[in-house]
C-alpha cells in the first residue's frame, strides 16, 4: 500500500467527531455519568474536541484502575473528550491497515473476530483430520507491555505521510512514558497487597491473588501501549503483520493468530519444530519473547484451547467443549444474575454476550440449566 495522505482534516471533522461519539463513545462507555455529563453541553463539547484537535491537543491523564473479576489487570480508562479522539484515529487506523492483514489475523476487526476465527479453525482441522494433527501455539510474553515505541512508529510512518495525524498517534503511543502511569499502578498493587494481607482469606488464596499482583508489570520508558484504548488493540494487531504474512506465505501450515496467541496447524510434528525456530527469531527482531506456554500440542490426542473453547477430533468430528475456567466464571455470573446482583441492563448484556458465544460449541446442557 502507498503511503497515505491528506486524512487529518477529513479525521477532524464535525461530522466525523459526532458520528464517533453517537454511535461509538456514547453507546459503550460503561460510566453512563460521564455520558450524562457531556450529553448537558453536547454541541459545546463537539466543537471543543474539533477545536482541540485544530490547535494543539495534549493527550488527557488516565483513570487507572485495577480489575479483580476473573484475574487482576490493569484498566486504562480516560475521559470523553480524550476517548472520541482515540475512537477517532482508531477508525482511521481501521480502514487504512485492515487490508493489509491477513485473514487469520482475528482481533479487533469488523467481521473477523472471535466467532470468524471458531469457524476458520474448524474449517482447517476438517482439512487436516485424516491424519494426526498437530498444533504450534505461541504464546506472547506480557505482549501489550512489550511493544515498542520506535519500531511499532517506524511500521506506521512506513504507511502513512499525513504529518498531523502521525504527530497525534506518535502522542498517544507516548502517554505510558509519563511518570504518573507507573506510580498509579503501584500504588493500586500496594493497596491491594495490603488489603490482602488484611483479610480473613484462606493462606492458599491470599497466595494465589498476592501472586498474580506479583505479575502485574509496569511500563518501562518506550515500551507498551495503554491498555483499553482502540488505538491500542489495533495497533497490537498490526505490529507482528509482517510474522503474518511470513506464516501465511512461506510456511505449508494452517495459521491464525488472536492478538499475542498464535497457532499452526499441520500434519508433521517435525516441520512445525522449525517453523517455532524462525517464529521465535522474528518475534525477537521485533523485541519481544516468547512464554513458557508455547509448546507443540497433540491435537489429536489430547485436543486444543483456543479462543475460549477446547477443540477435540472425537470419531473423526470437531468437538468444541467450553474451557473449564470459563464454564466457572459463567456459573458464577449466572449465579449473581438470578441473585439480582446486577443491574437490569448489565443482567441482560451478560445473558446475550454468553449465550451468542457459548452456541457456537457443545454447551447446549450448559446453557438449559442455566435457562439460556
Amino acid at each position: 500500500m502507498k503511503r497515505v495522505g491528506n486524512i487529518y482534516d477529513k479525521m477532524i471533522s464535525i461530522e466525523n467527531i459526532k458520528w464517533t461519539y453517537n454511535r461509538q463513545v456514547r453507546l459503550n462507555t460503561k460510566n453512563r455519568h460521564k455520558i450524562y455529563k457531556f450529553d448537558n453541553f453536547y454541541t459545546v463539547n463537539l466543537c471543543n474536541i474539533q477545536n482541540l484537535l485544530q490547535n494543539g491537543y495534549k493527550c488527557g491523564q488516565y483513570n487507572i484502575f485495577l480489575i479483580r473479576e476473573s484475574k487482576y489487570r490493569i484498566i486504562m480508562s480516560q475521559q470523553i473528550k480524550d476517548k472520541v479522539i482515540n475512537h477517532l484515529v482508531g477508525n482511521t487506523l481501521i480502514h487504512f491497515l485492515d487490508k493489509s492483514l491477513i485473514d487469520g489475523n482475528i482481533a479487533t476487526r469488523i467481521d473477523k473476530g472471535t466467532h470468524f476465527g471458531i469457524k476458520m479453525l474448524k474449517k482447517y482441522l476438517n482439512q487436516i483430520k485424516d491424519k494426526p494433527v498437530y498444533a504450534l501455539k505461541f504464546d506472547i510474553s506480557k505482549y501489550f507491555y512489550n511493544i515498542d515505541h520506535e519500531m511499532l512508529k517506524k511500521l506506521y510512518h512506513g504507511k502513512f505521510k499525513d504529518k498531523k495525524f502521525l504527530a497525534l498517534l506518535d502522542q498517544i503511543i507516548d502517554t505510558t512514558n509519563a511518570d504518573y502511569v507507573n506510580y498509579h499502578i503501584q500504588k493500586l498493587i500496594d493497596e491491594e497487597c495490603e488489603f490482602i494481607m488484611n483479610s480473613n482469606m484462606h493462606p492458599k488464596e491470599k497466595n494465589k491473588r498476592l501472586n498474580e499482583l506479583k505479575k502485574i508489570p509496569l511500563y518501562k520508558k518506550g515500551k507498551g501501549l495503554p491498555i483499553g484504548n482502540l488505538t491500542s488493540q489495533i495497533l497490537a494487531v498490526f505490529y507482528l503483520n509482517e510474522l503474518d504474512h511470513y506464516i501465511q506465505d512461506k510456511m505449508d501450515v494452517k495459521y491464525i493468530r488472536y492478538m499475542d496467541d498464535g497457532v499452526l496447524l499441520s500434519n508433521d510434528k517435525e516441520y512445525l519444530k522449525e517453523c517455532f525456530e524462525k517464529i521465535k527469531e522474528i518475534i525477537e527482531k521485533y523485541h519481544l519473547k516468547l512464554n513458557n506456554k508455547t509448546a507443540i500440542i497433540n491435537v489429536s490426542k489430547n485436543g486444543l484451547d483456543f479462543l475460549g473453547f477446547r477443540f477435540y477430533i472425537i470419531n473423526n468430528k470437531i468437538v468444541m467443549k467450553l474451557r473449564t475456567n470459563i464454564k466457572r466464571r459463567f456459573k458464577r455470573k449466572m449465579k449473581k444474575v438470578r441473585q439480582c446482583k446486577y443491574s437490569e441492563e448489565k443482567s441482560l448484556s451478560i445473558i446475550s454476550s454468553y449465550r451468542g458465544h457459548l452456541q457456537w460449541g457443545n454447551c447446549y446442557n450448559l446453557l438449559s440449566k442455566n435457562g439460556l
